[in-house]
């Protein structure tokens, strides 16, 4: 073992090559979140885009210092001076690239908005590329391409693209005799996609073990207006051995996940939008990072997750990926690659077979068409709700008839109580043998419920994660995907926040009103008294749980409760406390039906009068 280790040992030049690399990783998680770093104002980020649109000549801007340039070795382009702006313009979105790093550092999406209506950019840093080709050149140094200024070779400061159009945009940086590093840029009218190719022109001859990585490198803006709320939806993802991974931090500090082998994709997210990396050759590693300075609402604040991805240079000498940039929109992303919908989260992994399945071939479709169609995501919401009710009746029922059941028998129930007061056991014994008598168990809605849950727990996370109900308006809500504030406190309540939500305090009433017509505060003793301040306790807990959610999830639920007590009473109604007194006890049945007689006739004497 001794001679393996002292044979197998690199040497100088590999250990000086392995440091250099781990300290060019380690420097881009080390970096904190200055507070100029930290979340910009939207209406500064349509200035700058606006500014950079009407550009028509190459000005002055950020370039490489004089140490900078002395890091770069032969990298150092002496022969372009000056940052120019390109703007291309889709249907969906407004991108400017920049020389600087020969990437993008605007991407305005057209069809989307911040929550207070502003247009959303989905680049924080923009400096320079937000892409960047990273590696140990063979001097040494940590080259990073978005700190070197490119030569834009496409004519022209602009170009607008149609749906089904394709343009390109050519950046290129030229080395000593005449050895070059290409980027070629490939647009697509009505797509979020953009293809990337990389020509290494005799260039992969200065760059270590012809190893590179391409990653994304600034933060992604918030668009939604709690960044708390949307900071635990801010991740890093990747796609490797057919499953999909990620890297999540909710503490301030810095952490990083590396995975080996062949990557299908790497991305960054927030709640709503994405940025992906997707490589079309053999790759060596992948490399998540991800860093938080500060508090919420706090100065400097800030969520940075980066990500790269590790390639060798073929022989051809060319690298090719598939990017994108846009929402997380199922359609959009399954035209991309339709892996990359695991990022939106559906529930928990191990029930992910289940829940999969019905959002792509039911959930999505039906939103996709009827919020179209009837021109209202709420009405569509509630329609749906109605049908869910329906599939799963014949779960329900059986659970609501043991409900009936059991407080028809609450008279008998009591009487057994009382009788064995002293003797808990024997009155256990007692009212097991009525119910078995009585053909009810008491656990008879427990199985229905649980079979319940994975349709349940699957509508939970999507309807609060789905880009289609975001900005859909009902009622009084403005915002299906966000809470819907109908009242401001003017002090903060823990876990419940500073506000009141409308559909959350209607939804609580309605399980008030499912809980009394459930039975489920009737009875008497310990028992009754028990469930009795349960009835109460129960909906509290659920305001404050749901206070925070989206509107749309709580509409959902307000609905399915307001179904339930229908549902319920009906089968109240089916219930009789005779038909189970007679499997019980049939003279006390008879006693109850003579009684029941009596009253019959006095209210008809009175109704005669």
């Amino acid at each position: 073992m001794l001679a393996w280790m002292y044979f197998s040992a690199p040497d100088q030049q590999q250990v000086k090559k392995m440091q250099a690399e781990q300290a060019r990783k380690d420097s881009m998680v080390t970096d904190t979140v200055s507070p100029k770093q930290a979340q910009p104002k939207t209406a500064s980020k349509a200035q700058d885009l606006q500014s950079a649109q009407t550009q028509t000549q190459p000005q002055q801007g950020i370039k490489p210092s004089k140490e900078q340039s002395k890091e770069l070795g032969v990298f150092a382009d002496a022969t372009v001076k000056d940052t120019t702006s390109f703007v291309i313009k889709t249907p969906l979105y407004t991108a400017v690239f920049s020389n600087l790093g020969a990437g993008p550092t605007h991407f305005e999406l057209s069809k989307y908005k911040t929550w207070d209506k502003q247009p959303y950019q989905l680049i924080q840093d923009t400096t320079r590329s937000a892409y960047s080709l990273g590696f140990i050149s063979t001097q040494d140094y940590n080259i990073e391409t978005h700190n070197i200024l490119f030569r834009q070779q496409t004519a022209g400061n602009s170009f607008d693209l149609k749906k089904g159009e394709t343009k390109q945009l050519k950046y290129t940086l030229q080395l000593d005799n005449g050895k070059s590093l290409t980027y070629i840029y490939t647009f697509h009218g009505g797509q979020y996609n953009i293809d990337l190719s990389v020509h290494f022109n005799g260039v992969s001859k200065y760059i270590s073990s012809r190893t590179v990585d391409l990653s994304w490198q600034p933060p992604l803006n918030f668009s939604e207006k709690s960044e708390k709320q949307e900071a635990r939806m801010n991740q890093a993802y990747v796609y490797s051995g057919g499953e999909t991974d990620n890297l999540h931090i909710d503490k301030p500090g810095h952490n990083q996940k590396i995975l080996n082998g062949q990557i299908r994709w790497v991305a960054t997210k927030t709640k709503f939008f994405t940025q992906i990396i997707k490589p079309t050759q053999k790759t060596e590693s992948a490399t998540l990072r991800g860093q938080i300075a500060g508090k919420p609402e706090t100065p400097g604040y800030g969520h940075n997750y980066t990500v790269s991805v590790e390639s060798r240079i073929p022989q051809n000498n060319q690298l090719n990926f598939k990017l994108y940039l846009g929402p997380l929109r199922y359609n959009d992303l399954t035209a991309y690659d339709g892996t990359t919908y695991g990022m939106v989260y559906l529930g928990y992994s191990f029930m992910r077979f289940f829940s999969a399945p019905l959002v792509k071939y039911i959930i999505i479709p039906y939103f996709e068409y009827f919020g179209n169609f009837l021109g209202n995501f709420g009405i569509a919401i509630i329609i749906f709700g109605i049908l869910v009710k329906l599939v799963l009746y014949p779960l329900t029922k059986k659970s609501f008839q043991s409900q009936a059941a059991m407080r028809e028998l609450q008279p008998e129930v009591k009487e057994l109580q009382d009788k064995y007061k002293s003797d808990p056991k024997k009155q256990q014994e007692e009212m097991m043998k009525l119910y078995k008598k009585a053909k009810v168990s008491p656990f008879g809605g427990c199985l229905p419920m649980l079979l319940q849950f994975p349709i349940l727990i699957t509508l939970w996370e999507f309807i609060q994660n789905s880009i289609l109900i975001r900005q859909k308006s009902f009622l009084w809500a403005h915002d299906l995907s966000a809470p819907d504030i109908i009242l401001h406190l003017p002090f903060h309540i823990p876990f419940l926040g500073d506000h009141l939500s409308g559909f959350v305090l209607l939804m609580a009433l309605s399980m008030v009103g499912q809980m009394k017509v459930s039975g489920q505060t009737t009875g008497g003793g310990t028992g009754g008294a028990q469930m009795k301040i349960f009835m109460y306790i129960m909906p509290v807990m659920m305001l404050v749980i749901f206070n925070n959610l989206a509107s749309g999830l709580n509409l959902y639920y307000l609905v399915y409760n307001v179904l339930s007590i229908g549902q319920q009473v009906l089968i109240n109604r089916q219930m009789s406390e005779i038909d189970l007194l007679e499997k019980v006890d049939k003279k006390k049945a008879e006693e109850l039906k003579r009684k029941k007689l009596i009253e019959q006739k006095k209210l008809e004497r009175k109704s005669a009068k």
